[in-house]
């Protein structure tokens, strides 16, 4: 009985484990499907940031251009 027992208690340990290892494929994924490193303020609060502002740096620029086209 206690082989039965002993795997009872590691089912709480092998989940957790799983899920601990889904997140990290699913950001995995999210950085390989977008082609960025920086993918949100939780990969890098400074970088992402910094990416936001020149993201919409580029976009003025840009109707800018398309203005005097």
């Amino acid at each position: 009985m206690s082989f039965a027992l002993s795997i009872n208690t590691e089912i709480p340990r092998l989940r957790s484990a799983l899920v601990g290892a889904s997140k990290t494929v699913e950001t995995s994924m999210e950085r390989l499907a977008s082609g960025k490193k920086i993918n949100s303020s939780a990969d890098d609060a400074a970088g992402f940031a910094i990416s936001e502002r020149m993201t919409m740096q580029v976009r003025g620029l840009n109707k800018v251009v398309q203005k005097y086209k």
